[in-house]
C-alpha cells in the first residue's frame, strides 16, 4: 500500500521513491507526498521523474497516477515527486478555511445539511439544503472566523483508524471534523478570508471562500 507521506508532513514538496506497479500510463509508488482529489480538495499538480502528472486518483487506499504515454518506468524505477508548493499551500489554507465556516454554519443552524463542497486553488465552496438567504450568517461567521485566525491556534490531525486511513483535524476548544485532507499547522496561517452569498437553486445556498492575503 502506498504510504501517504502528505499527511505527516504536508509541507514536503520534493521526495525519492520508486514505482511498484504499471498499467501501461498509469502508475502506482511506494509512497507519495502527491495528495490525489479526495473531500471535495483538488489534486495537487507535479510531476514524477520529470513527467507531468495528468491525473492522481484514490483506488480504494491506492493512489494512481496517470502520466503521458511513453514515460518509460517500470516496477523497480526511481523516482523523484515534485509537487507544485504555491498550489498545495493555497489548498491547504483554502481547505481548513472552509472547514471553520462549515463548522461556524453548523454551530448557528444546528441539523442544516452540507450537500456539496469543492476546494480549488483559487476558491473553496460549500452548499447547504437552506430556505432563505444564508447571507445573514456572514457576518458573525466572518468574526469568528477573524478571531480564530488571530489565536493562532495549533491543527492537530491525526488517525482515528490507521487500517482504515481514516483521519481527523482538531482544534482544541473549536471543532473536531473528520478529514484526510492537508491542514497548514496552525489557524493563522489561513490569512484573511473574503466570504459571498450565492443562491445556486431552490432551497439551495453556497458559501465561496476566497483568501484576500498571503498567510501569516
Amino acid at each position: 500500500m502506498t504510504r501517504k507521506l502528505f499527511w505527516q508532513d504536508p509541507y514536503r514538496t520534493t521526495l525519492e521513491t520508486e514505482v511498484v506497479a504499471v498499467d501501461n500510463d498509469r502508475i502506482r509508488l511506494a509512497e507519495t507526498i502527491f495528495f490525489a482529489f479526495s473531500g471535495g480538495q483538488e489534486s495537487d499538480h507535479g510531476t514524477i521523474a520529470g513527467h507531468p502528472v495528468l491525473c492522481a486518483e484514490k483506488d480504494g487506499l491506492e493512489i494512481i497516477y496517470t502520466l503521458a504515454p511513453g514515460h518509460g518506468l517500470q516496477a523497480g524505477s526511481a523516482v523523484e515527486v515534485i509537487i507544485d508548493w504555491d498550489r498545495r499551500y493555497r489548498l491547504m489554507r483554502l481547505h481548513f478555511a472552509a472547514e471553520m465556516v462549515l463548522q461556524l454554519v453548523y454551530k448557528l443552524r444546528p441539523g442544516i445539511e452540507r450537500i456539496g463542497a469543492h476546494i480549488s486553488a483559487d476558491k473553496g465552496r460549500i452548499d447547504f439544503a437552506h430556505e432563505g438567504s444564508i447571507a445573514v450568517l456572514l457576518p458573525q461567521i466572518e468574526s469568528e472566523v477573524a478571531a480564530l485566525l488571530q489565536a493562532g491556534l495549533p491543527i492537530v490531525t491525526a488517525f482515528t483508524d490507521e487500517a482504515a486511513q481514516r483521519r481527523y483535524w482538531e482544534v482544541a476548544g473549536f471543532a473536531r471534523m473528520a478529514c484526510g485532507g492537508t491542514h497548514p499547522r496552525s489557524t493563522a496561517e489561513v490569512g484573511a478570508l473574503r466570504l459571498k452569498r450565492k443562491n445556486i437553486g431552490k432551497g439551495k445556498e453556497r458559501i465561496e471562500i476566497s483568501l484576500l492575503e498571503s498567510a501569516a
